[in-house]
């Protein structure tokens, strides 16, 4: 049973995004099988995430995938972006903090995720401090690339520091 809920689960993320109804079909196979199945249901929340931008309904699934597996690695960095992008900020928080507890997970992702919880709440000086500790845990040149761009974005954004009177007349 486990094999046949498998081939179906990855026949939907070979799908995704590019064949919505072929992957919806075969992701509501996987389900049939085993309706308990994190990563299943975790692709789910993600097509009402991203693809039909509905929060709502994406949460529900994200939080049955949760409640099925806790240390699924997959479910948490999806959540908390339908968390962030649904403005669910003390949800993403809470998850966030949870989320760099489970070993195996992608930290960086985590703490990028908690860099753009601060850029969003407006303070863009911890979500720098924030985007520092993403490097510490960036070991692919891409990741750290990505980072890197998202910190040169986001010092962009900052306020220009105003010259004194006294430095404009010493120059």
């Amino acid at each position: 049973m486990t094999l046949t809920k498998s081939k179906y689960y990855f026949e939907a993320l070979d799908n995704y995004p590019y064949s919505l109804p072929d992957c919806l079909e075969a992701l509501n196979y996987a389900l049939s099988y085993d309706p308990e199945d994190a990563d299943s249901l975790c692709l789910m929340g993600r097509i009402y995430s991203e693809m039909l931008i509905d929060y709502e309904k994406a949460k529900l699934y994200f939080e049955e995938a949760m409640l099925c597996d806790v240390t699924n690695l997959n479910v948490p960095q999806y959540y908390i972006k339908c968390l962030l992008d649904n403005e669910d900020f003390h949800e993403a928080e809470k998850l966030i903090r949870y989320s760099l507890k489970i070993k195996g997970i992608d930290k960086s992702v985590i703490w990028l995720y908690r860099s753009l919880l601060s850029e969003k709440r407006g303070s863009l000086r911890n979500a720098l401090k924030f985007l520092n500790e993403a490097e510490k845990y960036c070991f692919t040149s891409c990741s750290l690339d990505s980072i890197k761009g998202r910190k040169k974005f986001v010092k962009s954004k900052m306020p220009k520091k105003k010259q004194t009177k006294k430095n404009k007349e010493t120059k």
